[in-house]
């Protein structure tokens, strides 16, 4: 039987059964962590109990069961369209790598600025989230904000997040080295993993990041602290010299400083 299965098998089985593997697999880590996993146990279940109805012969679980999955792809897609939505669109980034970014018109002095203006806001318990476009558009959450396109500044910044401006709720984004929009609402992440003392600020961070390639700066009222949030991982810098080699190693694809060495090391 192994003899008869190696001399039928032909190179393209191969490439098939590796390419099918792959988007398994990608489609598993796309939804791990999320409310999808708990709808795709539930079809595994609803297949299990329709092999059970046609071994048993249950004719009226087998009936409805069999009707059911004739909308089983309209189902798919209603259940998972956020996180199809989402592979789409990162499958799309990573296949035009080539077009303009948005993020290619960041500098050093917008980065220092947005440092400066972080935590700034940080030790005056200010919260705020900045957004940064990258290859994805943020077009559908900046249409409804409020325009700005105001050269990236630290006044301009605590002037938005100030806890009397019109304009503090929601999140900034930088587009194209401007802040483009204010007052932005991002969407919330259902993902089980967040921790529960994270705020709506926190999961709104970290919902933008698991739907598009965004970078976001968050700033928590709360403990005082700076974070940065990138394909839906927080975490947090300690200082303005960390958030800023880590803006410039993210965005300017510049290489991370060697560690620094102790005396005894030196020698």
């Amino acid at each position: 039987m192994n003899l008869w299965l190696w001399e039928t098998l032909r190179w393209t089985d191969v490439v098939d059964i590796a390419l099918m593997s792959f988007i398994v697999y990608r489609a598993l880590s796309l939804i791990r962590g999320t409310g999808a996993v708990q709808s795709l146990a539930g079809l595994v279940v609803l297949v299990g109990l329709y092999a059970v109805a046609s071994q048993l012969d249950l004719m009226s679980i087998h009936w409805l069961l069999e009707k059911f999955f004739v909308y089983i792809v309209l189902a798919v897609i209603i259940l998972f369209q956020q996180d199809i939505r989402r592979g789409l669109a990162r499958a799309g980034s990573q296949l035009f790598l080539s077009a303009p970014s948005s993020a290619e018109a960041l500098t050093l002095p917008v980065l220092e600025e947005v440092v400066r203006a972080s935590y700034a806001m940080a030790s005056r318990r200010m919260g705020a989230l900045i957004a940064i476009e990258r290859e994805a558009s943020l077009a559908e959450f900046t249409e409804s904000a409020t325009l700005v396109d105001g050269a990236v500044s630290q006044p301009l910044l605590l002037s938005i997040f100030h806890p009397t401006s019109p304009l503090h709720d929601g999140a900034v984004v930088l587009r194209k080295g401007r802040v483009a929009a204010a007052q932005a609402f991002l969407p919330l992440s259902q993902s089980k993993n967040i921790s529960r003392f994270m705020g709506t600020r926190h999961r709104a961070a970290i919902g933008l990041t698991e739907e598009t390639d965004a970078l976001v700066v968050v700033v928590s009222e709360e403990r005082g602290t700076v974070g940065l949030v990138e394909h839906g991982q927080l975490s947090t810098t300690a200082d303005a010299n960390e958030l800023r080699e880590r803006l410039q190693q993210i965005l300017l694809k510049q290489p991370a400083p060697a560690p620094r060495r102790g005396p005894a090391e030196a020698r």
